[in-house]
């Protein structure tokens, strides 16, 4: 799966990018802004996204272009999870930091088999 990292804390996203290689998965980035990480959108199956970017607090409105134009299942890794509220509709999950590798892996897996079970879906 490719895991976009949307980050613009170099490192917490080299911490990010890590977790997502070790656990098997190819990543784009990471990227710290809203452009970039549209840019990137395409190649991308799945991000991990900060709310506070580099180009101000974005990462909501950044998700809900990713999943609404590009199909891009995101998983919020904030230190504010409760501006995220009670989601956004159609994000997997939300991370608090300071995160677990456990934590990261198992959203990620979580999204993987989601993205299979649809895959398969859509083919029948």
């Amino acid at each position: 799966m490719k895991v976009m990292i949307v980050e613009d804390d170099n490192i917490i996203a080299l911490e990010l990018e890590r977790i997502a290689q070790e656990a098997g998965h190819q990543t784009v980035g990471p990227l710290s802004t809203v452009e970039q990480a549209l840019a990137y959108a395409p190649r991308s199956d799945v991000a991990l996204v900060d709310l506070s970017l580099s180009d101000g607090v974005s990462g909501a409105q950044l998700a809900r272009r990713l999943i609404d134009r590009f199909g891009v299942d995101v998983i919020f890794v904030t230190g504010s999870p409760e501006n995220v509220g009670n989601g956004i509709e159609g994000a997997l999950d939300v991370i608090s930091k300071p995160f677990t590798d456990e934590r990261i892996v198992s959203a990620l897996s979580r999204a993987e088999a989601r993205r299979k079970d649809f895959d398969s879906k859509a083919a029948v």
